[in-house]
């Protein structure tokens, strides 16, 4: 008889073990992922169960309807190969359409080995994200002087906020917004010029080091000084920045800083490419939820 596989919707504490395996598996998921994840979509996640025991889940995130991202997509190692994966990946593409307004584009970052796999799923390939690593001195980096100040983000009013972050993600995500700049063990800073908001990031930690996400702002200046400023964050430790590669400032700015390429996906898109303004993302928010 072949494997049943029962795929239903996850419970807070799977979602707990699916970030634990994910650390097993190198992800390097930050401290508090799993709580903020959840309290964005908690209908986001779908558990693979087979013969009562969780063996895999994924998260698909619905951005109010208007636009879907399936990430943190994990099949225990000793479950795979055997067609399971392929059965939930499939479930929770036709899922997460189903949750989302008729023609919503769907985003993922997929590992690049998986990239043809994805491809016969309908996904098509924009870009490539990739994640650096720079082993931040003790006394942090220099920050260059510019045209404008950085300051703490919770300084600035909301809704600037929400409207600099909409010009760079495919839909509003104000509730994760809200608790993403907030989370524990991190640093949220905004770059302020002429009483706009030119650009804004966040640190987190994670099991090892920290990671920078999003990183948006109007030019390579601005970027550079928000990316020394949160760095420094992480002093002494490796800090983290998954760039996309069709911004070609981004990847100046790893250059400059002379950061190290450790790993890598392909940002795929099943449905219209977002109109939104690439050339100011310097770092994805999460390979996860986009």
């Amino acid at each position: 008889m072949p494997d049943r596989l029962h795929i239903r919707q996850m419970s807070r504490v799977e979602v707990d073990e699916l970030v634990a395996w994910a650390a097993n598996e190198g992800w390097n998921p930050g401290r508090h992922d799993a709580r903020l994840f959840w309290e964005n979509d908690p209908g986001a996640f779908l558990a693979a169960e087979l013969d009562g025991e969780l063996i895999g889940g994924g998260a698909i995130t619905s951005y109010q309807g208007e636009y879907g991202f399936m990430g943190f997509f994990i099949v225990r190692p000793e479950y795979r190969g055997r067609g399971l994966g392929n059965e939930l990946w499939h479930a929770r593409r036709d899922h997460l359409i189903e949750r989302l307004q008729p023609g919503a584009t769907i985003g993922m970052d997929g590992v690049f080995d998986m990239q043809d796999y994805y491809t016969r799923g309908g996904f098509v390939l924009s870009h490539r994200n990739l994640r650096f690593s720079l082993t931040v001195p003790a006394g942090g980096l220099p920050v260059a002087s510019g045209h404008g100040g950085v300051v703490p983000l919770a300084q600035l009013p909301p809704e600037q906020l929400a409207a600099y972050d909409r010009s760079c993600f495919p839909a509003p995500r104000t509730t994760f917004m809200r608790t993403w700049v907030s989370q524990p063990d991190s640093l949220a800073l905004g770059y302020v010029a002429n009483q706009q908001l030119a650009g804004f990031g966040v640190i987190r930690r994670c099991g090892e080091g920290c990671k920078i996400g999003p990183l948006f702002a109007d030019d390579a200046a601005v970027a550079d000084t928000l990316f020394a400023s949160l760095a420094s964050f992480g002093a002494g430790s490796p800090v983290y920045l998954d760039a996309p590669e069709n911004n070609p400032a981004a990847m100046q700015l790893v250059r400059r800083y002379r950061m190290t390429e450790v790993f890598g996906c392909a940002r795929m898109y099943l449905g219209p490419v977002p109109d939104i303004a690439h050339d100011h993302i310097f770092g994805v928010t999460t390979f996860e939820l986009g």
